[in-house]
């Protein structure tokens, strides 16, 4: 009979868990719910994917992303595991077909996105057939104050309270507050969970923030890229004309680069996607929408171009690089219209969001907060480990010697130093005493 080490071993390929993940998966297979923030490349999928495979009936994966969804069931299937998922990128025959395999029982786990869970024929599905578990990844999308709230997300408690019986429920998150923490808690129902918060300190990955006008960027993602050689790397941008832009001039300076983003076809994402998952590209300029479930272990760098709008967003997707656990650079390019970015885009997500206004309100004011720590970050003259240690209630060292920050204050010890050295060495001439 299978257990938790043979299945790792014979579906994944691993020879053992990494920290935590041994007993969130006993948690699991024991009946008890989970919430888990495990920043990324720490193995998240793995957590419900080998309980969903010892369980005796179905589990459910409430995903936000199609393209992480597609990802995970591709190479869910190439392990021999029958996997399927739900999402707008299916015809309705399509829909109708992965429904009808499904209540044949030929699945074992399915993804599937939140806004299809109350779809009538998806409920009657899951009313019929045995759900054990069902996993809700990105959970931090269910908070509202969490950095990527999805309205959708608050339909997961209802669709589980409908099932005949209730299921295991298991949470997972790259990054989230205390608050956040205990509003996923609240919102999802969990019962008696079992907790685990990792460690967020990346010891591998170093951080470094720039200072700089406008104007100068362009110049200075250039130069960093010529440094970096042939290793491939992540250009975050803000925008989708900022991403179009950025490409275009790295291409144009004979940079291996392409652009994604979600107004962007479907298969020229898909394609450039794939081209940079198989090293034809060195460079993927894009949003936020590129890299949730994206495996990619030896992305060596990640700059981002713009500052994002608050911490939890920045640690999650500087956090692409070094998955392999070598050494990788994570680059903050600032500048003060930055800033200004960001509040519009807060301002206009008030103005035109679908919660009332009092929600709406209270909402872009914690984006206001969050942007403020984020924007602290960018400035700094702290640690950054540190920083983003200590926002997300973790120790750290005063000093961890190998951030910007760390490093500039060292060069100014050093120069200081030195001064006074020279000053030592080299006393002012004696003024003598007036007769």
């Amino acid at each position: 009979m299978d257990d938790k080490y043979s299945v790792l071993k014979k579906v994944f390929g691993y020879d053992g868990f990494r920290p935590g993940q041994a007993e969130i998966v006993d948690a699991a297979l024991a009946g008890r719910d989970v919430l888990a923030v495990m920043p990324t490349g720490a193995g998240k999928s793995v957590c419900y994917q080998v309980p969903a495979l010892l369980l005796p009936g179905v589990t459910l994966v409430v995903s936000p992303l199609i393209s992480l969804m597609q990802d995970q069931v591709r190479a869910l299937v190439a392990a021999g595991v029958a996997a399927a998922y739900l999402n707008s990128s299916l015809t309705a025959n399509q829909q109708a077909l992965m429904l009808r395999r499904a209540r044949e029982g030929r699945y074992k786990i399915i993804y599937v996105a939140p806004e299809r869970l109350m779809t009538q024929g998806f409920l009657r599905f899951a009313q019929e057939q045995p759900v054990s578990m069902v996993t809700v990844d990105e959970a931090h999308c269910i908070s509202q104050w969490g950095h990527d709230f999805r309205p959708s997300y608050r339909q997961i408690r209802a669709f589980t309270d409908q099932l005949p019986a209730r299921p295991v429920v298991t949470a997972f998150t790259a990054t989230a507050t205390a608050r956040v923490r205990q509003d996923i808690e609240e919102q999802l129902g969990l019962q008696e969970p079992f907790r685990l918060t990792a460690v967020f300190d990346r010891p591998n990955l170093r951080l470094e923030t720039r200072r700089l006008t406008e104007s100068e960027k362009p110049r200075a993602l250039v130069e960093f890229l010529l440094e970096q050689g042939e290793v491939p790397g992540i250009v975050y941008c803000s925008t989708v004309r900022q991403v179009e832009e950025t490409a275009a001039m790295l291409q144009g300076l004979g940079i291996r680069a392409a652009a994604y983003h979600g107004q962007m076809d479907a298969a020229r994402r898909r394609q450039n996607q794939e081209d940079f998952l198989f090293d034809r590209v060195q460079v993927m300029v894009a949003t936020n929408a590129f890299g949730m479930g994206i495996d990619k272990p030896n992305v060596r760098f990640v700059v981002h171009y713009n500052m994002p709008k608050d911490l939890e967003s920045y640690y999650q997707e500087a956090g692409r690089a070094g998955r392999d656990g070598e050494e990788a650079r994570c680059v903050l390019l600032y500048a003060p219209n930055d800033v200004r970015l960001a509040h519009f885009f807060i301002d206009k997500e008030e103005a035109e969001g679908d919660a009332p206004g009092e929600k709406r309100a209270a909402a872009a004011q914690e984006a206001r907060e969050r942007l403020k720590y984020m924007t602290y970050y960018s400035t700094t003259r702290r640690c950054l480990r540190g920083f983003i240690l200590g926002y997300f209630g973790q120790k750290a060292p005063a000093r961890c010697g190998r951030c910007s920050a760390c490093l500039a204050l060292e060069r100014e010890e050093r120069a200081a130093a030195a001064r006074m050295e020279a000053a030592r060495q080299n006393p002012p001439p004696r003024r003598s005493a007036p007769k």
